[in-house]
This record gives structure tokens, C-alpha cells and sequence, in this order.
């Protein structure tokens, strides 16, 4: 699934121009926001978010290796960040459910088998058909 993801990275000519103006204005900001807390490193900073716009706008098929890692990464990250989310959202939102339903006893399948029932059906009252139900299921 990743490398079907990564095989269809988009690389014509505009998105490389996207590529580029974007990487370059980000690093253009990056270059201002240091250059006001004072950082030595804000010329290289500077230097190479130019130097990659200029390149975004006269030629952007020059760009395509860098955009290639670029998106690689970013793809990679996304598949990593995605599992370490879920598993977040999982243990605080989920296992703290269970465990209080475990606590209190509460059934929300109603799973518990009883050998005194005959019958597990539930009865559902019948009521009028209206084509509008199909539209409004919940």
C-alpha cells in the first residue's frame, strides 16, 4: 500500500512548481522568525529557501528528486503517525469505556447467556412503511 502510494506521487510540471514555492516561502519564514530571535544559522535558511524558489519558478523539473524524498517521507511519516494516533485515541477513549463497562456489569450486546429464556428474538413493534424511512435510516 505504501509503495503503491509512493509509485503515484504527483510530478508534473505544476505540482513541482507547487513543490518549490511552497518549500521556499516555508523556509523564507523560517528565515524571518530567526532572524528576529537572532540566529546565525538564518542565512542558510535564507540562501536555500530563495535558491529553491527561484528553481520552483524557472525550472521545476529540477526539483523532482527533491519533491520525490520529499513526498517518501511525508508518506511514511503519514503511515507511522496514523498507527501511533489510533493507538493513542484507543487507550483513552476506548479501553477506559471497557473497562468501566466491565466494572459495572453492563452488557451492551446482551451477550450473557440465561437458561431460563426461550428465546433470545426481540419482538420489534410493527408500524407504518414510509419511503421517507430509506432516506432518514437513523
Amino acid at each position: 500500500m505504501i509503495l503503491e502510494e509512493i509509485k503515484n506521487i504527483k510530478e508534473s510540471r505544476r505540482d513541482l512548481k507547487k513543490f518549490g514555492l511552497t518549500i521556499g516561502i516555508a523556509l523564507i519564514v523560517i528565515t524571518i522568525l530567526l532572524t528576529i530571535s537572532r540566529k546565525g544559522s538564518a542565512v542558510y535558511f535564507g540562501a536555500l529557501g530563495f535558491l529553491i524558489t527561484i528553481i520552483g519558478l524557472a525550472a521545476p523539473m529540477a526539483l523532482k528528486p527533491l519533491n520525490k524524498v520529499w513526498m517518501t517521507l511525508s508518506i511514511i511519516l503519514g503511515w507511522i503517525m496514523t498507527r501511533v494516533i489510533l493507538t493513542i485515541l484507543f487507550y483513552i477513549a476506548v479501553t477506559p469505556i471497557g473497562l468501566l463497562s466491565k466494572l459495572f456489569k453492563k452488557d451492551f450486546l446482551d451477550l450473557k447467556l440465561e437458561k431460563d429464556k426461550q428465546s433470545y428474538w426481540q419482538k420489534r413493534e410493527r408500524k407504518k412503511f414510509d419511503p421517507a424511512d430509506y432516506e432518514r435510516q437513523f
